[in-house]
């Protein structure tokens, strides 16, 4: 039996349901448990969820989308204060891993050999292991080439840990790097001219 609920009730559930929730959110996910007994629209779940975004603006944490659903967080510019409650620093990431990184996120999909084309490095194994095992990329194919090598992507964890909704929320490369990355990758060519 479904019952009704009126709309500052659902806002209610809904900001209770992402406080609580140990892990981002979804739609699909509130409505399937939260949400189960209770008619409600998708127009007037976002509207609740609006409601919650906005009442949130002036306050110290956020309610954000991510790449697995919402979830509440402290603003960015509270960090250097906040930081203080945990001894334990942020893990450090070498220069190596974060060119991977970015180079999977913003060429996806892409093959490790690929990769190493545009560094100009090798990829080191440990590297591509780290990342699986963080859940940041994961295996999406193979290329239709010989050897079929690894196609690699981003998840939805690396969304979610970055603090992004999509692949769209990356900040933009400048125009001039973004030509000489598609160049380096469909021209091997262009990779040695400019080492």
């Amino acid at each position: 039996m479904t019952r009704r609920v009126s709309d500052e009730q659902l806002v209610e559930l809904v900001e209770a349901a992402i406080f609580v929730a140990d892990k981002p959110l979804s739609k699909k996910h509130m409505k399937e448990t939260v949400l189960q007994d209770i008619s409600v629209s998708d127009r007037r779940l976002q509207q609740a969820i609006d409601t919650i975004s906005e009442h949130y603006q002036t306050r110290g944490v956020k309610l954000v989308e991510v790449g697995t659903g919402y979830r509440f967080q402290a603003c960015p510019s509270l960090s250097p204060w906040l930081n203080m409650l945990w001894q334990e620093k942020a893990p450090k990431y070498s220069r190596a891993t974060l060119e991977t990184l970015a180079l999977i996120a913003y060429r996806q999909p892409i093959t490790r050999g690929e990769i190493e084309q545009v560094r100009g490095v090798t990829v080191s194994s440990n590297i591509m292991k780290s990342l699986l095992e963080r859940q940041w990329i994961k295996v999406v194919g193979h290329k239709e080439v010989p050897g079929k090598p690894a196609l690699y992507a981003t998840t939805k964890l690396f969304l979610d840990y970055f603090s992004l909704s999509g692949l769209d929320g990356l900040p933009k490369l400048p125009e001039l790097q973004s030509e000489k990355l598609d160049q380096m990758l469909n021209d091997p060519s262009v990779r040695e001219q400019s080492e």
